[in-house]
């Protein structure tokens, strides 16, 4: 099935994420309209290749044209028609742009699939819980019947500016009349009772604004507020793999909705502060209680406002938008800002300045760095998300700074990607008279030179937001704090999901876990500190824990993607448990883990029987991504070959465990080269192991080869001579 299909046949809570991610840069329709064509493209690889991304966007718009022509509905028609100029004015200067922006969506496809595949962990649970819909209805309600009072206040407000032109009037009018009539004093009467009913009704509005701040105030701190924060911590969740952020337009909704209440009861005040210039008089509620409110007012606004401000967009290289949070020296990357205040009064030309390290204190970091291009950018009204203000820095791009006479900085105990930077946003506006100060910072940044810093700078960024909901604790890897090992596998799943479309099953996670803390594994309270996690080499191995998942994650991503997501490979599976599972199976049953000896290797261990029954295993010398570059994964399985004393080579690979026909598991994924009228006699490579007899010394293990397959031809000539050298071909061996 394809992606496309697998993503329609989704429940309605899951197709809304869907539904987030195609906007005006990449239309549905062209997804819908183009399903398959665009799953069978490299678009991961094109990202990073101008030219080859140059292609698949002419490509594309071919394909895109062809659709036109073939449409029956003119409706359809003329939408294609529309989206393929649009297409042309906004990529044909940046194909690689398309290529990234088309990428991002398919690796965010495979991570909602992935996410139905896999059972929730607890994490995801408290994320989704955080935002249940009784909580969204509350907050409706009560900004709602907020709104209400504030704009019966105004009728109220307009009610008493009404009964004080009628009390001026009277009160005018009697002072022109003869002062000792008896009539005189009915009307000294009637007027009393007005001042009298004229003062009810002022102390009666000042109680209900009164009533209306504290209320606004108990919204602002008891919901709005951690509402704003619980966003932000799912904004962390989701830049290492979480669920995915949704929220922000609603919050900018109730954040609109209390900012207009309160600028609505700031001009209500400023309304009975004109009133009491025409009338007045002793014991006036409006002189006594105004100024309090008013501060009260202010301050409300003034908070408002400067928690509206919030980064939309965490920092992020374009060219690895699955790994925000990462910045390297010299490339370009981006970032957004929001307000999520909706106002007409505010000034649409509000600009943001962006500055690196602000206020760092000294001797925090070894190295400093400074925006290298243009740091200030303007605001304006962006149509998309309901009339917000925004503003989206695209090209920023850091340069380190050089130190006078060579000398680095401070030398400290953290590494490069141990190193945490951050990117501050201010602007400054007025409004209503108010001046406001706007700053906000990004969440923690690891800035590397080399992408081969990149594996240690994710986890950096993968153990930051998992640990700790802190917008700026740039000194958290001096005292990393431990993780627990059912937080930690959690996160390793959303891995696979966010890069390789589907998470790990509960039986991939326990062979993980033993693989990290051995026995304890089953143990989900297990901590793991963060050098195990990280710094610290497996026993025996050159190389860290992280840096071998990763590793296979990058083999996953480049060369396994289809085997992976139709479940055929076991993966995490120690030789000891690869044994007990294909003992008593078929002869030829075979099964895919990861290598523990290579860095992003992959093998297949086969059972085979001899005449009395015993069972013998062999495993193929691990396919790493330069050996997987010549030859797709699957075509391996199809055509490998082993020699064994001069026999005629058979396929020696029957079931996938534990018991699936090979073809019927890999048949899709075969590479079927069509028919062509050619002068030449096609050649194909064909994976080929010699085995060896290893009688003299059964508990020898062949050197490893790093040799190509073998053409066809290649392995004729060899086979009718059996004069070659072994050391040419890959072995397979047992263990």
């Amino acid at each position: 099935m394809s992606q496309w299909k697998a993503i329609q046949q989704l429940e309605i809570r899951l197709l809304e994420f869907v539904d987030y991610l195609y906007d005006d840069n990449f239309p549905m329709e062209i997804r819908q309209a183009l399903a398959n064509w665009i799953e069978s493209q490299d678009w991961d690889t094109a990202a990073d290749h101008e030219s080859m991304a140059a292609v698949l966007f002419t490509n594309l718009l071919s394909q895109l044209e062809r659709q036109c022509a073939e449409a029956q509905n003119f409706l359809q028609r003329h939408n294609l028609k529309i989206i393929n100029l649009q297409l042309q004015a906004k990529y044909k200067d940046n194909p690689t742009l398309m290529a990234r922006t088309i990428s991002t969506r398919l690796h965010e496809e495979r991570r909602i699939l992935g996410s139905v595949q896999q059972e929730q962990g607890p994490l995801e649970k408290s994320m989704q819980n955080s935002v249940t819909f009784e909580k969204q209805k509350n907050m409706d309600n009560r900004v709602a019947i907020i709104r209400s009072s504030v704009q019966m206040m105004d009728q109220a407000v307009k009610h008493i500016e009404d009964l004080q032109d009628d009390f001026d009037f009277c009160y005018k009018t009697l002072q022109s009349r003869d002062q000792n009539t008896e009539k005189m004093k009915q009307e000294v009467t009637r007027l009393q009772e007005m001042l009298n009913r004229l003062d009810f009704k002022r102390k009666e509005i000042l109680t209900k604004m009164d009533d209306v701040i504290k209320e606004i105030d108990d919204l602002m701190s008891s919901q709005l507020n951690p509402e704003l924060l619980d966003w932000k911590r799912r904004q962390q969740i989701a830049s290492i793999g979480g669920p995915l952020l949704t929220g922000l337009d609603q919050l900018q909704n109730w954040f609109t909705l209390t900012s207009q209440s309160l600028f609505q009861v700031k001009r209500q005040l400023d309304k009975l502060g004109e009133l009491i210039v025409k009338v007045t008089y002793e014991s006036d509620p409006i002189p006594l209680q105004k100024p309090q409110l008013e501060e009260r007012i202010k301050y409300l606004i003034y908070h408002l406002i400067r928690s509206a401000f919030v980064v939309e967009k965490q920092p992020c290289m374009p060219t690895h938008p699955q790994k925000p949070l990462i910045i390297k020296t010299g490339v370009q990357f981006t970032t957004k800002v929001r307000l999520l205040v909706k106002l007409p009064e505010i000034d649409y030309q509000l600009k943001v300045k962006t500055t690196f390290d602000k206020d760092l204190p000294p001797g925090r970091v070894n190295r400093q760095f400074f925006i290298l291009t243009n740091n200030t950018k303007a605001m304006d009204i962006e149509e998309s998300s309901n009339g917000c203000l925004s503003v989206e820095f695209r090209h920023l791009q850091l340069k380190e700074k050089k130190y006078i006479n060579g000398a680095k900085g401070n030398e400290g105990l953290l590494s490069v990607t141990e190193e945490l930077h951050s990117l501050s946003f201010e602007a400054q506006f007025t409004i209503q008279g108010l001046a406001i100060d706007l700053e906000m910072c990004s969440l923690p940044l690891v800035v590397i030179s080399n992408v081969s810093q990149l594996p240690g700078g994710w986890a950096s960024v993968m153990w930051y937001n998992l640990l700790t909901d802190e917008a700026r604790n740039l000194g958290f890897f001096a005292n990393p704090p431990r993780a627990s090992w059912s937080q930690l596998s959690e996160v390793l799943s959303w891995q696979f999901s966010t890069f390789a479309g589907r998470g790990l099953n509960k039986e991939q996670l326990s062979m993980l876990g033993e693989k990290l803390l051995g026995q304890h594994a089953s143990h989900s309270d297990c901590q793991i500190s963060w050098s195990k996690f990280s710094k610290e080499n497996i026993p025996g191995k050159p190389f860290s824990f992280w840096m071998w998942l990763d590793s296979i994650l990058d083999l996953i991503k480049k060369h396994l993607l289809p085997v992976w997501n139709d479940n055929h490979i076991m993966g995490f599976v120690s030789k000891e448990m690869e044994r007990a599972l294909l003992k008593d199976r078929e002869s030829g049953t075979f099964l895919l883990r990861f290598s523990e000896s290579h860095l992003g290797g992959i093998t297949f261990t086969w059972v085979e029987r001899g005449y009395n029954g015993e069972a013998k295993f062999n495993s193929v010398e691990p396919y790493t991504k330069s050996r997987l570059s010549a030859l797709p994964f699957a075509d391996i399985i199809r055509d490998y070959k082993v020699i064994s004393n001069g026999v005629v080579p058979g396929n020696p690979l029957k079931f996938l465990y534990p018991d699936i026909p090979k073809d019927e598991a890999f048949s899709r994924h075969y590479n079927i080269h069509p028919s062509k009228v050619d002068p030449y006699i096609p050649s194909m490579l064909i994976p080929i192991s010699e085995m060896r007899d290893h009688s003299s010394n059964p508990d020898a293990t062949p050197p490893p080869c790093q040799s190509p397959p073998m053409t066809p031809g290649e392995f004729d000539i060899l086979n009718q001579n059996l004069c070659f050298d072994m050391d040419t071909i890959s072995s397979p061996y047992s263990e």
